[in-house]
């Protein structure tokens, strides 16, 4: 019996892939929480721990082209599957880790490998080829609100696990609720010939020399690039800022929860009008509307109040551009090599979140402040704007297209 079995469709497929990004995203956006408390515990500086994470999101960058070849190839689901396993191995290694090493190696290498497996390009993937052209943008925006879910529940429930349980078992927990994935990894699993023989006859070698050697998609990267920076730099140094201006320790995590909340229905909202209107527009629009965000919020009076209406606004922004970029790479290439084009802008996006969470750091060790930072974050904002603008939206003309 062929596995693509008559019970796994579209709708199938989304939902499980949904499901997936729910958990990946939602656990690995409350690793912030861990930081004071391991490294009281284990009398490391906080450097130890917040390079692992920064080593995180650069292994999970380079090694996403790689995994997104591995699921174009031999579907996303046997991947998703190999994820669960490293994500485990990852988070129980991190429970036990006595050595800055040890959390770099687990946190860091396995756990970054780990999200290349679990998260937006392989379940895009899969959901790109699942769904038809004029639903996709639609489809990929439901996934992404999916994602953003899981960082408004789960990352409550992190705080409320270390409270509750310490970071040691909590971490154990979250690895437990990581093996729930296997079940929904088998609604995503593709046929090995399923791909390839749908969406054309391009080779991944061909399908990454022509995007390549394609001005818009590099213009693309750029703008994923500058949404690594934002994201990243409000994400790992904004409970900080807002603990450094004398607020509450519980103000950081209410604004990153209400991210996630109000970034629910911003992707799901960028998927539809993806549908209608001209995605690299949208796109520049967002890079933009954050621009305007940030610099009303350094301009206002800093209180609670308006970092609950500054991260409302900004989740509204903030991963809205992934059902786009992806659905201008399906555009511009078909959805044959999905995974692994998307994984390679995704890679961009990454180095922007390297240096966004490094750079933060940087900058206020040598200043005392993270104001330069915010302003570097606007002006990169109008940068990909004028970036976006000329990219053409349409296929390449031998690029894979789907049947």
């Amino acid at each position: 019996m062929h596995i693509a079995s008559r019970w796994k469709t579209p709708a199938v497929a989304l939902a499980c892939g949904s499901l997936i990004l729910t958990l990946a995203m939602g656990v690995r956006h409350g690793f912030g929480l861990f930081l004071a408390p391991m490294s009281l515990d284990l009398g490391w500086g906080r450097e130890s721990f917040a390079f692992a994470l920064a080593l995180q999101n650069l292994v999970w960058g380079l090694t996403q082209p790689v995994i997104g070849m591995l699921a174009d190839r031999w579907g996303g689901g046997r991947v998703v599957v190999a994820g669960v396993a490293l994500y485990c191995a990852g988070l129980y290694g991190m429970a036990h880790a006595t050595t800055p090493l040890m959390l770099a190696l687990t946190s860091g290498i396995a756990i970054g490998t780990a999200l290349s497996c679990c998260t937006f390009s392989v379940v895009s993937g899969v959901i790109g080829r699942r769904f038809s052209a004029g639903q996709r943008s639609q489809a990929l925006g439901i996934a992404g609100a999916a994602g953003s879910f899981g960082q408004f529940a789960l990352l409550p429930a992190s705080e409320y696990l270390i409270g509750a349980l310490g970071w040691h078992n909590a971490l154990l927990a979250l690895g437990a609720a990581i093996v729930l994935m296997l079940p929904a990894a088998l609604g995503i699993v593709e046929s090995r010939e399923g791909p390839a023989a749908s969406t054309g006859s391009a080779s991944a070698r061909q399908a990454l020399a022509e995007a390549c050697g394609s001005r818009d998609f590099w213009l693309l990267s750029f703008g994923f690039f500058v949404c690594g920076f934002q994201v990243i730099f409000i994400a790992i140094h904004l409970p900080a800022y807002l603990l450094d201006a004398g607020l509450a320790p519980g103000v950081g995590v209410k604004a990153l929860a209400l991210i996630g909340l109000f970034n629910i229905f911003g992707s799901y909202l960028a998927g539809r009008l993806g549908a209608i209107y001209s995605k690299p527009y949208l796109l520049g629009g967002i890079y933009i509307a954050r621009s305007v965000v940030i610099a009303a919020y350094l301009v206002v009076p800093l209180s609670a109040a308006s970092t609950y209406l500054f991260s409302a606004a900004m989740g509204f922004l903030w991963l809205g551009t992934v059902p786009l970029t992806n659905g201008i790479v399906a555009s511009m290439f078909g959805v044959r090599h999905l995974a692994m084009l998307a994984g390679t802008v995704f890679l961009c996006h990454q180095i922007g979140a390297f240096i966004g969470s490094w750079l933060g750091g940087y900058l206020f060790d040598s200043t005392g402040s993270y104001r330069l930072v915010w302003w570097i974050s606007i002006a990169l904002g109008v940068v990909a704007l004028l970036a976006n603008l000329p990219i053409r939206e349409q296929p390449v003309r031998h690029a894979a297209r789907p049947a």
